[in-house]
């Protein structure tokens, strides 16, 4: 009865005692070889996943930003005014509003978000991208320019309402140039325009600025003036660094007035000179390019009546030209105008008065 018990216990041992056979072992190049690809997708996934994570903040941003834009400029007119309980109490609220409006957009978001990852995640940046296209095509229509303007008032504070005065003289006077002199102008300056465009260029002046300064001068008609202008720009007596400047880009020794393309680098290098002086005010720029540097110049006006800007100095000009940078800039207005639509719009017809704010005033204000 023991025996088979014995034989069994052997046949265990034997089984034990067997030397157990190693796995081979792979080279190491097999190896290596396996687990290069599995290192290539987990990069691409990553940049992948960067990708669409900057695609979705970006979304997200431009959405946010143009919304308080609009809704600020809105609130602005809504509630413009200096009463407390009828307009800075009302717009206090507002804002007070647009904070937990923005608190429940971002909760709703992440909301979706969670969502839209568990189904296809591939549908969250491209969502976000979708409310900014949208947000674009509507920055593209007339009423968010209107809120743009009123947002910029409503940030830039007494700076900018100056400003908005100012442009909105130069409208006022673009609107009262007729259309047919215009053209006039617009035709005679063709002639001139090689020369005027290679001076803007060298100094670093709009041209279309430069174009309303020759107009506003000469009416792209040069000729010697009895007060002693020369040229296209009428130019008189100028500080030395003009002339040297100028002389510099034209490679000359010294510029002939007579010659329009010399005239128009003496009259941009000048115009850049005194920008520089008036801390690029364009308006005090234009007035002290008009006033020369006879008398001291604008700056010794300036400081005799303690005027700072061009608000504060035109009452002090009744003998001197205070609506030359205006006059300018509404020639300006109507080459810009010329450049980018082809045609002088009439300020007055239809949605023309908004469109020609949008082009903006050359070196005054810029198209967003």
């Amino acid at each position: 009865m023991n025996k088979p018990a014995a034989s069994s216990n052997r046949a265990t041992d034997g089984v034990k005692n067997q030397p157990k056979r190693k796995p081979r072992s792979r080279s190491t190049s097999t190896r290596q070889t396996l687990r290069k690809p599995a290192s290539l997708p987990a990069t691409g996934n990553f940049k992948l996943k960067l990708g669409l994570i900057i695609a979705e903040v970006v979304g997200l941003v431009i959405t946010a930003v143009s919304a308080i834009i609009t809704l600020l400029g809105y609130s602005a007119n809504w509630f413009s005014g200096t009463s407390f309980f009828g307009s800075l109490l009302p717009f206090a609220i507002g804002i007070l509003g647009l904070i937990l409006l923005a608190a429940v957009a971002l909760i709703g978001w992440w909301k979706l978000r969670k969502w839209l990852n568990a189904r296809a995640s591939l549908l969250i940046p491209i969502i976000s991208v979708s409310f900014a296209l949208i947000v674009g095509l509507f920055i593209l229509q007339d009423k968010f320019t209107l809120a743009y303007g009123s947002f910029r008032t409503l940030v830039g504070g007494k700076q900018e309402a100056s400003r908005v005065t100012l442009a909105h003289q130069v409208y006022a006077a673009y609107r009262r140039h007729h259309s047919a002199q215009l053209l006039k102008l617009v035709n005679r300056a063709e002639a001139y325009q090689p020369a005027i465009e290679e001076a803007a260029e060298a100094f670093g002046i709009d041209q279309n600025l430069l174009q309303g300064v020759a107009a506003a001068e000469s009416s792209f008609l040069p000729r010697n003036s009895n007060d002693g202008g020369r040229g296209l720009f009428q130019i008189t007596s100028v500080p030395k660094t003009v002339i040297a400047e100028a002389s510099k880009h034209l490679e000359v020794t010294k510029p002939l007035l007579d010659n329009p393309r010399h005239n128009a680098f003496v009259a941009a290098a000048t115009l850049k000179y005194y920008l520089a002086e008036m801390n690029n005010d364009l308006f005090l720029g234009l007035l002290a390019y008009n006033i020369g540097s006879a008398n001291g110049g604008l700056r010794f006006i300036m400081q005799q009546y303690g005027a700072k800007d061009f608000v504060t100095i035109q009452p002090y000009l009744q003998v001197l030209p205070r609506d030359y940078p205006i006059r300018v800039l509404s020639y300006s207005l109507a080459f810009r105008l010329w450049q980018k639509e082809g045609k002088l719009l009439p300020y007055e017809e239809g949605n023309n008065a908004i469109r020609i704010q949008r082009i903006g005033i050359p070196g005054l204000n810029k198209p967003f």
